[in-house]
């Protein structure tokens, strides 16, 4: 029986070697395709730091391949079961379902990832990897672990929740080797953590991890008031660790480029951003008081898109929401003063709009059509529509990876602050969400539309319509 299998092999430790014995031991002869770093680009495998020739010799050293072949494009997976004779094709159990699409052409085996064993120990010491611990186990810490299996030189076998029966079933089903019943158990075992619990817990979680030496990578937003955003960041400072905010729009290539290309001149000058993210949530802790709501949940899309481009320092900031009887705001828009410009962040859990994006420059404007916040596609647009154009980048899988990449490479080179969000911005997004939240607060005895105006510095002054 002739067995295949494929990898980039990044880093070699000894969940690969494992995973190789186990293909080695389905048949007779094994085959071991290595991934070139263009092919793992484009399938959006990230922070690759070996070259081809390398991985190609770990895998060789390991005695386990009776042939190494290079996989260099989308489609060769069919092309060399076809010419080799292939019998069985093995791959981990991450990619179960992947690839059933091959049973046409031989057998598929899905092989279990090996638990509890953790690369951060197993790697070569010149070359470690990051041991990184996930607190919560919702649906965004789900999507994180499996988009993190794409950054190499990551590894994610810890969890911990204020919850221990969703950890162990998140464990279980991730195939993550150790559930951690306390925090402090896990900062213990793990280098870093991402932080992917409700907001009103971020401040604290992040505190303890910083004071405890640990690197943290904590969920949108990093902290609820300015204050406690200026103070994370000082600690981290003060410890020598980093903190990164996972706001991933942030972090994907193709916001990158749309900004590059606002920033560049091409639509003359900026006037004016609008920015939009609704989402229909019929229940939950989105919608639970007292940290609960649109502004706390997704003002910091539009308000980082509005920062990119018109910087941190407005002259002047107008809330307006629309709050249900228990006090959540549903809806809201904050419109934002600049010298040479105005902008608008409009957020909404219990109203659909349009979630585009506008720039609007002197010479033309840029439209990113929703999800602008996944940013793969946008327009610049003309008065004479021969000049308008489009530009397309390829987003990976959620996006998560992007912010994964960079919190890794951050640690890595020991830098303290990420040019794709500056510490600045995310305290200045802080700052906004927390004055747009103070100026919204009402007394939950009916639904109200609340009106407030914020100077920077200053109070804000309420106007209130009973709607």
């Amino acid at each position: 029986m002739r067995v295949i299998t494929y990898g980039t092999f990044d880093l070699f430790h000894e969940g690969h070697r494992r995973l190789l014995e186990r293909a080695k031991a389905l048949g007779d002869h094994l085959t071991v395709g290595v991934t070139t770093q263009q092919y793992d680009d484009g399938r959006g495998k990230l922070n690759v730091r070996q070259s081809l020739m390398e991985r190609v010799r770990s895998v060789e050293a390991t005695g386990l391949a009776d042939e190494v072949i290079v996989e260099e494009y989308e489609g060769q997976k069919i092309h060399d079961i076809q010419r080799l004779g292939i019998d069985i094709f093995a791959i981990g159990s991450d990619w179960t379902g992947k690839f059933d699409y091959l049973r046409d052409y031989c057998e598929v085996v899905y092989l279990e990832r090996t638990r509890g064993i953790s690369s951060t120990r197993l790697r070569d010491e010149s070359q470690p990897s990051l041991n990184l611990g996930v607190v919560g186990a919702g649906r965004i810490a789900r999507r994180f672990v499996r988009e993190a299996r794409f950054v190499s030189g990551v590894n994610i076998d810890a969890v911990h929740s204020r919850t221990p029966g969703r950890a162990k079933d998140f464990a279980d089903e991730l195939e993550l080797g150790t559930v951690h019943d306390t925090y402090e158990g896990l900062l213990a075992a793990c280098d870093a953590v991402y932080i992917a619990t409700p907001h009103q817990y971020h401040y604290a979680q992040a505190r303890a991890a910083i004071d405890a030496g640990r690197h943290v990578l904590c969920e949108k937003p990093v902290a609820l008031t300015r204050a406690d955003a200026e103070e994370l960041y000082a600690r981290a400072d003060a410890a020598g660790v980093v903190l990164l905010e996972a706001l991933k729009t942030a972090f994907l290539p193709g916001f990158q480029r749309m900004i590059g290309v606002a920033r560049s001149g091409s639509i003359g000058d900026i006037r004016a951003v609008d920015a939009t993210f609704t989402k229909l949530v019929p229940s939950g802790r989105e919608l639970e008081g007292p940290d609960g709501g649109s502004l706390s949940e997704l003002a910091s899309y539009p308000l980082l898109a509005i920062i990119k481009l018109l910087g941190t320092q407005p002259d002047r900031m107008t809330t307006r929401s629309l709050r249900t009887q228990t006090g959540v705001d549903t809806f809201a828009r904050i419109d934002l003063d600049f010298p040479h410009a105005i902008a608008s962040a409009t957020t909404g859990l219990g109203v659909k709009s349009e979630g585009d994006l506008v720039v609007s420059g002197t010479r033309g404007y840029l439209y990113v059509p929703a999800p602008w916040w996944l940013t793969e596609y946008f327009e610049s647009r003309f008065e004479d529509p021969s000049h308008n154009r489009k530009f397309y980048v390829k987003m990976e899988g959620d996006g998560l990876r992007y912010e994964v990449a960079e919190f890794a490479s951050m640690i890595r080179l020991g830098t303290a602050e990420s040019y794709l969000l500056r510490r600045e911005e995310s305290v200045a997004i802080a700052d906004m969400i927390e004055r747009a939240r103070r100026g919204a607060e009402l007394p939950p005895d009916s639904a109200v539309m609340r009106t407030s105006t914020d100077s920077f510095p200053g109070r804000p002054g309420d106007t209130i319509h009973r709607i």
